[in-house]
């Protein structure tokens, strides 16, 4: 049984960073997954930020994300992070993390997700 918690989330200041972690708990008899990042934020529907693979080596990011934020992993430490930069009042969301089920597409939401952590941007 897979098991993800998000952590880090806060309030800061429109132009403000913040970085958000998410330790995965998954059977070590699965083979690593890829792992990906979605947020909702109040009245929206959720919306994918990006993934990135098993072995770090291809990320992808929504147009709202790229140049902005990162998606980075830690497989020894079985955590994955979004590192989320020059934040803006639009970034106001509860982020998720998702393991991403081989044959996702871009774009699509995974239905595996933590609980998630808020993030709050003012201007």
């Amino acid at each position: 049984q897979v098991r993800l918690v998000e952590s880090g989330g806060g309030s800061v200041e429109a132009g403000g960073s913040l970085t958000l972690s998410c330790e995965a708990s998954i059977p070590t008899t699965s083979v690593r997954p890829c792992m990906g990042w979605v947020r909702q934020a109040p009245g929206k529907l959720l919306e994918w930020v990006g993934s990135i693979s098993s072995d770090s080596i291809k990320t992808r990011y929504a147009a709202s994300a790229k140049g902005r934020f990162t998606i980075s992993r830690d497989n020894a430490e079985n955590t994955v992070y979004l590192q989320l930069n020059s934040l803006q009042t639009e970034d106001t969301a509860i982020y998720y993390c998702a393991k991403v089920p081989a044959g996702l597409g871009i774009g699509q939401i995974p239905s595996v997700r933590g609980r998630g952590t808020q993030v709050t941007v003012s201007s």
